[in-house]
């Protein structure tokens, strides 16, 4: 009986893998380019100032930068020390662990490009509301610092005046992708894919239909599962992928995607200790209606395009031949132990 547990389970979970691995194993590539050709510097100086084009800014930033929640703080408490406003950093803060390239990739192999692209579109415009709103309810009194070149280099962490070869790049690429970010998001990207193999081979297929219904009530359940959970944007896919093989609505799978990679307890508390009271609330009330909303606006889309969950989930299985599936998710989890078990050796 365990044992045929245990093979359900697994059966399960390699299936998510093997739809998975080839699209984050590009993501975290893209990543690592993203990481080490674009000046964080750059970025940050766009950020400073309490109008709508820097809370789009911020947004549009976010959007490609595969960190998650918790990863999030450390680049946005920094942003903020470098002069980037409140709204803006209340952007920064729910687009960018919500999306990320690996993500996007991730949630069109399982869940389609209708999908995927509602999810880029649904966590810019929460984004973009939220800075908004903070910028009208709780505007900066004084402009931050002048912002200043970024002196410590992505490759080697010296801060000496120095130049490195396109060779050196490419290397640093490799490591920050599949060493550096894999240490941080692989334990969530794998704890994801194992909860959404159990949801799979447990759940009984018409359970959320019965107990949930497809409406508002299981959109608000999944609301106030994800708020408070950790759980990074690659690492909710299976989960939410799972959950919508077992009759949950589109809408309700969204809102978890959407609520579950923006919010946990630690980002919270941050949130609070640097940014103040009015700014959690602005946060959260933006998560929390415009992942209702946009849920409710997703069911229409499905139903008027005619699309079901789960062809939604399989439509793109013959892609890409079951090998390269096979190989990557081989591949992919390698990285993940490595980085796991000795990752920390190669951290500066």
């Amino acid at each position: 009986m365990i044992i045929d547990i245990i093979k359900g389970i697994t059966r399960e979970s390699v299936f998510l893998m093997n739809a998975m691995a080839p699209y984050l194993l590009f993501g975290f590539f893209v990543a690592g380019i993203i990481h080490i050709f674009i000046d964080s510097s750059t970025i940050a100086k766009h950020l400073g100032r309490s109008n709508v084009m820097s809370v789009i800014k911020a947004s549009l930033f976010g959007i490609p930068l595969p960190l998650c929640s918790c990863g999030v703080i450390p680049a946005a408490v920094s942003l903020r020390k470098e002069g980037a406003s409140k709204g803006s950093i209340l952007s920064f803060l729910i687009s960018t662990p919500t999306t990320g390239v690996d993500s996007i990739f991730a949630t069109y192999s399982l869940m389609g490009g209708v999908f995927a692209v509602y999810r880029i579109a649904a966590s810019f415009i929460t984004g973009v509301i939220a800075g908004i709103s903070a910028n009208i309810f709780i505007p900066d009194k004084e402009p931050g610092p002048e912002v200043k070149k970024e002196t410590v280099c992505k490759q080697c962490h010296s801060e000496e005046a120095h130049s490195h070869t396109l060779g050196e790049k490419i290397i640093a690429v490799f490591r920050y992708a599949f060493i550096d970010l894999l240490r941080d998001a692989g334990k969530w990207i794998l704890f994801g894919i194992l909860i959404g193999g159990c949801i799979a081979y447990f759940m009984p297929r018409d359970f959320v239909s019965r107990f949930l219904g497809p409406g508002w009530v299981s959109m608000l359940v999944m609301l106030v599962v994800g708020v408070p959970m950790y759980v990074c944007a690659s690492g909710s896919i299976p989960i939410a992928a799972a959950l919508m093989l077992k009759g949950m609505s589109p809408g309700a799978a969204f809102v978890f995607l959407l609520a579950g990679p923006a919010t946990n307890s630690v980002s919270i508390t941050v949130i609070t200790q640097k940014l103040g009271k009015r700014a959690l609330f602005v946060y959260l009330a933006a998560i929390s209606s415009c992942s209702l909303i946009m849920g409710a606006f997703l069911n229409r889309i499905w139903e008027y395009m005619g699309i079901t969950d789960l062809q939604a989930l399989i439509s793109h299985r013959g892609i890409l031949h079951p090998l390269v599936g096979s190989g990557s998710a081989i591949l992919l989890t390698g990285l993940i132990v490595y980085t796991i078990l000795w990752g920390q050796k190669e951290k500066p």
